[in-house]
């Protein structure tokens, strides 16, 4: 009597970025060999899988900034209604804000799409000893939040790498400068300066550029 092989594990990938999705795509196949992956590009496409899949998913790599709304929806869902699933978030967003309204929802890990292809897959391969998925710095910033009783914010809540971002566009670096400045792909700078606009209000280089002197950067 032949026995069928165990099926392999499933994971959703959100993400909508088609570049970050190839490379997630890679990182994922290095961490988890017999993975079978599944995409979505949109909060509403996301659903829709769930809709089919949920009841046979392991894992889900979870994008926060999505063009239709937010990937808590989706964090939130899965704690909700599949609570055996595995939500990891994978973003640029580092900030306390993010981080632990992720948390809150249900995230079970937390990593930085900027980090480099090698140690993120270290990283995803905690799940497999029990362990959350988490970038350094975030764990650190976990970990501050807890033992400082108090800590100087920036006024438009720029992170730490926000604000090296800025720094760099204000002293006249393009974005494929400042992403090789900072040992990032450029398409992960451009995310960033997408997030500072609207942090800042503002909508040209030269208004970012303006904040940018105003709060001594340049």
């Amino acid at each position: 009597m032949t026995v069928d092989p165990t099926p392999p594990r499933l994971c959703l990938l959100i993400e909508d970025q088609p570049r970050t999705r190839d490379w997630m795509l890679a990182v994922l196949a290095s961490a988890f060999p017999d993975l079978r992956i599944e995409t979505a590009g949109t909060l509403k496409s996301a659903h829709a899988w769930l809709d089919r899949h949920g009841t046979g998913l392991w894992l889900a790599i979870v994008d926060i900034g999505l063009p239709d709304g937010s990937g808590i929806d989706i964090i939130n869902r899965l704690q909700r209604e599949y609570p055996d699933v595995l939500p990891v978030v994978a973003t640029i967003y580092d900030d306390d804000a993010h981080l632990f309204e992720a948390i809150a929802a249900g995230a079970r890990g937390y990593v930085l799409k900027d980090e480099e292809a090698d140690l993120l897959v270290n990283y995803l391969r905690r799940i497999e000893r029990g362990e959350p998925p988490l970038s350094p710095s975030i764990a650190h910033r976990m970990l501050s939040h807890f033992r400082a009783p108090a800590v100087v914010k920036d006024e438009a809540g720029l992170s730490p790498r926000e604000t090296e971002v800025l720094t760099l566009l204000a002293r006249g670096l393009t974005v494929s400068e400042a992403a090789s400045r900072l040992g990032l792909q450029p398409q992960t700078v451009a995310s960033y300066v997408k997030v500072i606009y609207q942090k800042l209000c503002v909508t040209s280089r030269a208004e970012a550029t303006r904040e940018a002197v105003r709060r001594g950067l340049a």
